[in-house]
């Protein structure tokens, strides 16, 4: 079974970018969503070792915490895309 999940941030730019790509595929994902501020982003700095969002999980394929919008929106064009 696919695991996908995406921790964002409402309102952020970069997330809508990733989770553009993931409604463009079709693919099912949990999002978590993250406090504005960064102290208190302890979730997401456990799973990618920093605070910023977009962050990506793919248990299925052992990512872990991939970030940056750019790199996660390839690797789900790579990897499920067509």
């Amino acid at each position: 079974m696919m695991t996908l999940e995406l921790y964002e941030l409402p309102g952020c730019p970069y997330c809508a970018k990733v989770k553009t790509k993931l409604d463009e595929l079709g693919l099912d994902y949990v999002s978590h969503e993250v406090p504005r501020s960064h102290s208190e982003r302890t979730e997401v700095e456990e799973v990618s070792g920093q605070t910023g969002v977009p962050v990506l999980v793919d248990t299925e394929h052992d990512v872990e915490g991939m970030p940056e919008s750019d790199d996660i929106v390839e690797y789900l064009e790579t990897t499920y895309g067509n």
